[in-house]
C-alpha cells in the first residue's frame, strides 16, 4: 500500500458521504501514505489524518442546527453562507478540538488543492511545508464563490480548491502515486450540468480574467476531468467509491438526517467494497 493514494472529491455537505468511508478505514486502520483533497474533501481528510474518530460526524452534522454554521444569517452579516470563522478557528481551537499534533506527526502527505483568482489556476500546499498554516489553507480550498470570500494567502488570494481541479488524480500522478482510491460525492453516471448563475459568477469575478472563464465554463472542466477518471478506472490504476444510492441534496444542506444517512452511506458502501478494495490494493 506503499505506493498507493487517497484523492478525494469536494462537494460541500455532500462531503458526509465521503466522511463516513472515512470512518469506516479509520477502523480498519486504513492510512494512505498520500492524501490529496480539495474543498470538502481536505476538510474531511484532515480529522481521518489526526485520527479523530467520530470527529467529522460531530462537527459536520451535530453542529449544523447552530446559525454560526450555516445561515442566510451569515450571509447578511458577512456574505458568508458558512460561518468560515466559526468552522476554522472557534470549533477546532474550542468547541470541538483538532489534534494538531497528531496530523503535524504523521508520516502520511497531505496535499490541498486551492484556486489562484488571478490566473485561474490550481495551487497545491502539502503538510510538511505549510503545516502551521493548515487550516488557513482548508478554509482557502472551502471557499466557495458566492458562499464564502477569497483567502489571503502567500501574497494570493484562493478560492475553492475544486473550481480549478475537482477530482485532483492527476496531482496524485505528477507526485508518483500513479494507483490511486477515488471518493467521489456524485453517484454514478452523474454529469454536471452549466450553471444558472455562471453568467452572474463570470460578471462578478470579470476582474479576474483568467478566472472568470473557468467559473462560468466549470461543468466542462468538471466532466473532462470525470472522463479521465474514468479512465483510468478502466486501465486498473483507481479504485473509486461513490454513492450507491441517489440522495439528492444540496451542498449547503442542513437537514441533519439526509445528512446522517449520506454519512451512513459511506461508511456502508466502503464496508460493501472493503474486499474487492483489499484485493485491488494487493494486485
Amino acid at each position: 500500500m506503499d505506493n498507493i493514494g487517497l484523492v478525494l472529491e469536494g462537494g460541500g455537505m455532500k462531503g458526509l458521504y465521503t466522511a463516513g468511508v472515512l470512518e469506516f478505514f479509520m477502523e480498519k486502520d486504513i492510512f494512505f501514505p498520500y492524501v490529496i483533497g480539495v474543498s470538502a474533501g481536505a476538510c474531511m481528510a484532515a480529522s481521518y489524518l489526526s485520527r479523530q474518530k467520530g470527529r467529522n460526524k460531530k462537527v459536520n452534522i451535530g453542529l449544523t442546527s447552530d446559525p454560526r454554521y450555516l445561515s442566510f444569517r451569515n450571509f447578511i452579516r458577512k456574505r458568508e453562507l458558512f460561518g468560515m470563522d466559526f468552522l476554522f478557528d472557534e470549533i477546532p481551537n474550542k468547541i470541538v478540538p483538532f489534534d494538531f499534533e497528531t496530523l503535524w506527526n504523521g508520516k502520511e502527505q497531505f496535499i490541498i488543492g486551492t484556486t489562484d483568482c488571478e490566473t485561474g489556476e490550481a495551487v497545491y500546499y502539502n503538510k510538511h511545508e505549510h503545516g502551521k498554516d493548515i487550516l488557513k489553507i482548508i478554509r482557502a480550498s472551502s471557499s466557495v464563490p458566492f458562499i464564502a470570500p477569497a483567502v489571503e494567502y502567500g501574497g494570493k488570494r484562493l478560492l475553492d480548491g475544486g473550481i480549478s481541479d475537482p477530482i485532483p488524480l492527476k496531482k496524485a500522478q505528477q507526485d508518483a502515486f500513479l494507483k490511486n482510491v477515488i471518493i467521489m460525492t456524485k453517484p454514478k453516471g452523474y454529469q454536471k450540468r452549466q450553471s444558472r448563475l455562471s453568467p452572474i459568477t463570470k460578471w462578478l469575478y470579470r476582474r479576474n480574467s483568467s478566472l472568470a472563464p473557468i467559473l462560468e465554463n466549470h461543468n466542462e472542466i468538471y466532466n473532462d476531468t470525470l472522463s479521465y477518471v474514468l479512465s483510468e478506472e478502466q486501465k486498473g490504476n483507481v479504485f473509486i467509491i461513490q454513492p450507491s444510492a441517489e440522495m439528492p441534496m444540496s451542498g449547503i444542506e442542513r437537514n441533519q438526517q439526509r445528512l446522517t444517512n449520506l454519512y451512513e452511506l459511506g461508511y456502508h458502501d466502503a464496508k460493501q467494497q472493503f474486499k474487492s478494495l483489499n484485493q485491488w490494493m494487493s494486485q
